[in-house]
């Protein structure tokens, strides 16, 4: 069962099939999918069934403004096993994320990956999160710069879900540099 995560302005939760309206308003602008790898949604019918396949897999949620209970971006936790296969080794996963152009700048994603990280490390007890975006994408270098995350290494002439070649920066976190540097705020119910 997925957990619903607390932020000061947030909730995550899991996407529900009437979010299929909210998620295709802001997954079909051409900004938001294609810099992080994947097309623009084509109707609320093609949102609705990501909301049913990927957006269904665990830990993966939807990132809602408390104050308006519609969702506005997407984060998740992937492990090797899940819909979004993560280079990972157990008891590793990667942290995706994104929102809504209107939301841009608001420091809403990086408020949604510090939840995200206290959930992989205080509860699910993992031993180091991963964090990549494609070269170009400005926003998501500044999240994982802004949460602490550590450069790692760079791929180049990866194959990326849209089937041109990219280069991928992944940044990574351990548990114990988590811990050493940061106290979790968010606040996990069921």
């Amino acid at each position: 069962m997925k957990h619903m995560i607390e932020t000061e302005r947030l909730f995550l939760r899991p996407w529900r099939d009437t979010d299929a309206e909210a998620l295709y308003r802001y997954a079909s602008d051409p900004e938001i999918g294609p810099v992080a790898g994947w097309p623009p949604h084509t109707s609320v019918e093609n949102s609705l069934e990501i909301i049913r396949t990927v957006f269904s897999a665990p830990e993966i949620y939807a990132v809602v403004l408390k104050n308006t209970d519609k969702p506005v971006g997407c984060c998740g936790i992937m492990f090797s096993d899940s819909l979004h296969p993560a280079d990972t080794h157990e008891g590793n996963a990667e942290i995706g994320y994104w929102i809504g152009k209107p939301y841009w700048g608001q420091g809403l994603i990086p408020e949604a990956v510090m939840a995200l990280l206290s959930r992989c490390f205080n509860d699910l007890h993992l031993d180091a999160v991963w964090c990549g975006y494609y070269e170009g994408n400005i926003k998501s270098k500044r999240v994982c710069e802004k949460i602490g995350f550590k450069f790692h290494h760079t791929n180049n002439d990866i194959i990326s879900p849209l089937g041109d070649k990219r280069t991928e920066h992944l940044h990574i976190m351990t548990n114990e540099y988590y811990h050493a540097i940061y106290q979790s705020n968010a606040t996990i119910t069921k």
